[in-house]
């Protein structure tokens, strides 16, 4: 199989799950290898958002996972119901875990990284550390199993920074496993996709004002 040219993403094309539907709301699984929303090339608008839309025309999205990133989405179904989810996402009410098997053996049992992120222009979209202009960034973390060259993490990003989980598992020593933007030669040749998950999702329902929460658990 010949490589696709640079300007053109991989693409899958597993089905997006429904694992919660109501009339105001969806909770879904992305897969990996499918971006969030379309992109700028004719031959990139294969994403979830224009899927979704064939069979929910109002569906928008209020926060994205990146293409190699698999796992659970909230996608609104009417504009008040992506305000209030968007200003929840805005005032970090929302609860969300992933799972990501990292390289090598993390020695904490859990912990927390606060490392200022902000884009690397040169290298766009790549990410760096930066303490001087840089935008608050934490992540709080804890090992779920050790299993010899490698360790399956759980992930809680209190922030949202663009590729947070990546670069801030890379700067602890532990870059996950399959990133080809952020690992070592060794980690990313250790499995054939980026090995991050959207595990679960929590916010309060715009509705109801009840507490909605749904779970995800990866396939790896």
């Amino acid at each position: 199989m010949s490589e696709l040219p640079p300007y053109i993403v991989p693409h899958t094309q597993e089905e997006t799950r429904i694992l919660y539907e109501d009339d105001d709301l969806l909770l879904v699984r992305k897969p990996d290898l499918l971006l969030s929303i379309p992109g700028r090339h004719p031959l990139n608008k294969d994403c979830l958002i224009t899927r979704l839309q064939e069979h929910y025309p109002s569906a928008s999205i209020v926060h994205r996972l990146d293409l190699d990133t698999s796992g659970i989405m909230v996608i609104p179904l009417n504009k008040p119901t992506h305000a209030h989810i968007s200003r929840q996402f805005q005032e970090r009410k929302v609860a969300k875990t992933y799972v990501a098997v990292v390289y090598g053996a993390v020695p904490q049992d859990e912990g927390e990284i606060e490392l200022p992120i902000r884009c690397d222009w040169e290298n766009r979209p790549l990410q760096m550390i930066d303490h001087e202009r840089g935008k608050h960034a934490l992540t709080r973390y804890r090992v779920m199993e050790r299993q010899g060259d490698r360790t399956r993490m759980l992930l809680m990003p209190v922030t949202g920074r663009s590729h947070q989980l990546r670069i801030h598992m890379r700067e602890l020593g532990h870059p996950i496993l399959g990133c080809d933007m952020y690992a070592h030669e060794e980690a990313l040749k250790m499995a054939d996709r980026l090995m991050l998950h959207a595990t679960t999702l929590g916010f309060e329902h715009p509705t109801t004002g009840e507490w909605l929460e749904r779970e995800s658990p990866p396939d790896f």
